[in-house]
């Protein structure tokens, strides 16, 4: 062998070592960092559970508005009891010695420890690290101790209705409701993930480590603002109970973006208890799975359009006799009295039906019907929460000019909240169509990480101009409120209520005693940052929204202009 062959060959040979060296110490990294708290929980398997799995799961994040990030849904680890029924001598006893660490009746225990037959009954769960010392110290025959996490979720009710929980799919633990659900598989973990071979984890491919995004498990962080969530629900809760309402939902957005940073809905229920809810219709999401007629809302989307079209201005006069027929149908005003000669702005001020019935006719059907479908009424908006439902807009194909009227000052025409949202939006940011949203970012295991992109799908919807107008007439609104009481010295707010009869089920006609009462406002106005939607559906005892919803939303309004310290603008 000469010396250039010999050389080549221990280039050879240390090209292969370089190279090994460099995979070991990449894997290496993937372990003791990446990995970490995978083999931190390896350190903990003196109590190694029978099938040698341990729950674990992505956290959703709630996103402060300085960016520091607060669990939402987290894991949380402790300790399990489970029993062997043919190893216990005596049944009595060791219920005895178990109850002060069970919530297990003895009725129940007795049962699991009579299957003789069953090697593995479990008794006991989230145990601290003291209690498993201490029922480890008891040396009961039968008894033994395992390793455990479950899910779980700091703030209770907060946000319980968005973040959805675990439970029960066959034999594994699947998201049923909200976030949990729409993101599983991001979320899920293989159940044999923490306690892969150090060999194998070592030499595997690395290749595997990095490919095929849609495979790989992580974090998700939210839009959800915990501290405007907790004070939406507290206003929004208060309302709910004081008016004793069947139902109530409210959001907070950022009508530029769709970045959602507060959703809920009532009644809530607490996400680390959720097996206690009797009704199960609690569960769901009635901000994204529900259809409502939301009423006089809707007009300031039909006044935009005809606007828009330019067939009126705010100054536009028309004269209101209190009550107009359509088709043989009378429409009246909601108190049955006529102004005389009065404007649009007026038409709004008093939210007078009968001028939205000629502000209609003015704009004409198809018109009137293509701008309520360009703000996306009927259309599902893509929010990324499951089992979204869209609006009931088929009146808006009838060939009655009753059904155009009726529309015109939002009966007969049902949206999901977050359909509202989304066309209330549109008239606020300057004719723009946006995707409201939850997650903005998901960090995976491997150290990487992902912006969620909502773009702007549709832009000119309306006109700028148009929207600056119809927000000039809704702020004219909001700050005409028993007589001005509600104007800010500072800040214009754009706002409009909305009161309107609940539809029976059977699809023929309305009850006369129940309404559902809504509100939305946007604020700064001219350049909003926000916008606030809330309803409740069949509160008690009182009339009309401006009643229910405006004392609420001041409070959140002035809560978000000075937490955020959003500058003055006029």
């Amino acid at each position: 062998m000469n010396l250039s062959s010999f050389q080549f060959r221990i280039r050879i040979i240390s090209a292969f070592i370089i190279l090994f060296a460099i995979i070991l110490i990449t894997k290496l990294f993937y372990i003791q960092i990446v990995h970490k708290n995978i083999y931190t929980e390896k350190a903990d398997r003196q109590y190694a559970t029978p099938t040698s799995n341990v729950f674990d799961r992505g956290t959703i994040f709630f996103s402060k508005k300085d960016g520091t990030l607060v669990a939402g849904a987290s894991i949380s680890s402790g300790f399990k009891v489970a029993i062997k029924p043919s190893d216990i001598i005596d049944i009595d006893k060791t219920y005895e010695l178990l109850d002060p660490y069970m919530e297990m009746d003895y009725i129940t225990f007795s049962q699991k420890a009579n299957r003789k037959t069953d090697p593995y009954e479990e008794v006991a769960f989230h145990l601290t690290k003291e209690q498993a010392t201490e029922i480890d110290n008891l040396k009961i025959k039968g008894v033994t101790i395992y390793k455990d996490n479950w899910r779980f979720y700091p703030g209770s009710n907060l946000a319980s209705h968005t973040l959805g929980f675990l439970a029960y799919k066959g034999d594994e633990k699947v998201g049923q409701y909200g976030l949990e659900r729409f993101y599983n598989t991001t979320l899920s973990k293989p159940k044999d993930e923490a306690y892969v071979n150090f060999f194998a984890e070592v030499f595997s491919s690395l290749k595997d480590q990095i490919s095929d995004e849609k495979n790989m498990q992580g974090d998700l962080v939210t839009t959800i603002e915990p501290t405007v969530e907790s004070t939406l629900e507290t206003e929004l809760g208060s309302a709910f109970d004081k008016w004793d309402a069947d139902e109530a939902g409210g959001i907070i957005m950022n009508p530029q973006t769709g970045e959602i940073y507060a959703m809920t809905g009532f009644p809530n229920f607490d996400l680390n208890k959720f097996g206690e809810v009797k009704d199960p219709s609690i569960y769901r999401n009635i901000m994204v799975e529900d259809v409502l007629e939301f009423g006089s809302v809707i007009k300031p989307l039909v006044m935009s359009s005809a606007l828009d079209t330019g067939v009126l201005t705010p100054d536009t006069t028309y004269l209101d006799k209190g009550m107009v027929t359509v088709n043989k149908k009378d429409i009246y005003n909601f108190d049955k009295k006529g102004r005389g000669v009065v404007s649009m702005q007026t038409v709004l001020d008093q939210s007078l039906n009968t001028g939205m019935v000629y502000t209609e006719n003015k704009l004409g059907h198809d018109k009137f019907r293509n701008y309520m479908k360009s703000f996306g009424i009927g259309l599902k908006t893509g929010i990324d929460l499951p089992n979204e439902t869209s609006g009931l807009i088929k009146n808006l194909d009838s060939p009655r000019d009753i059904e155009y009227a009726n529309a015109s000052f939002g009966q007969g025409i049902a949206l999901t909240p977050i359909e509202a949202v989304r066309a209330f939006s549109v008239i606020a940011n300057g004719g723009n169509m946006v995707t409201p949203h939850l997650v903005k970012q998901v960090r995976y295991e491997d150290g990487t990480s992902i912006l969620k992109e909502f773009p702007v799908t549709i832009n000119g919807i309306i006109k700028k101009e148009t929207s600056v107008t119809i927000s000039r007439m809704l702020a004219h609104v909001f700050e005409a409120y028993d007589q001005g009481s509600h104007k800010m010295e500072h800040y214009t707010i754009a706002a409009k209520t909305g009161t309107a009869q609940v539809a029976m089920e059977n699809g023929k006609g309305y009850y006369t005693d129940r309404h559902t009462h809504s509100f939305f406002g946007y604020f700064p106005a001219y350049d909003p940052q926000f916008i606030v939607f809330m309803f409740l559906k069949n509160p008690k005892g009182v009339n009309y929204a401006s009643q229910t919803l405006i004392s609420p939303f001041v409070n959140i309004t002035n809560f978000l202009l000075n937490y955020y310290n959003v500058p003055p603008d006029r």
